[in-house]
């Protein structure tokens, strides 16, 4: 039997996640690195469940300082969009299972450079992944596109549409 999306946000102790969708941390290393591009200390590494459902969106996000790797856990392949800081064409990935994946574009991993633009939708009823940060992801380091005034977004990008 297949898992519903409630059954999951019960067993894992889902919340939602700023960005939309459902998350919780599994994993913050105890070793602290320092940023070389600012000397702030971070958690080495940050491992969260995320889960997205039929018709919500991670918007548009980007993390400084860090890398974050997406890893396909459970559920429906999911279209994982990425920009370069500075604008654009916006990059769409599929991230699913291995078996599925159908272009260069996919498969059960991919990367968002730190300070790239990146957003997500499912492309069925449930996605679960596992994103990994390194170093590690600390809310300090989160913008959410939509929360920036127009002249500060990346070229040619809309924060609502993905």
């Amino acid at each position: 039997m297949r898992s519903t999306p409630e059954a999951l946000i019960a067993r894992y102790d889902l919340r939602p996640h700023p960005e939309g969708g459902w998350y919780r941390e599994l994993h913050r290393s105890p070793g602290q690195v320092c940023r070389a591009e600012d000397g702030r200390q971070r958690a080495g590494l940050t491992v969260i469940a995320f889960l997205l459902t039929e018709g919500q969106l991670s918007r548009w996000h980007q993390v400084a300082g860090a890398d974050e790797v997406w890893h396909h856990a459970g559920g429906d392949p999911l279209d994982l969009w990425r920009l370069p800081p500075g604008g654009g064409t916006a990059e769409r990935l599929w991230l699913g299972p291995l078996a599925e994946a159908g272009d260069p574009g996919a498969g059960p991993l991919q990367i968002v450079p730190a300070l790239w633009w990146q957003a997500a939708r499912s492309r069925g009823r449930w996605s679960l992944v596992h994103c990994c940060v390194g170093p590690g992801f600390a809310f300090e380091d989160f913008r959410l596109m939509a929360d920036l005034p127009p002249a500060e977004r990346p070229a040619g990008a809309d924060p609502t549409r993905l």
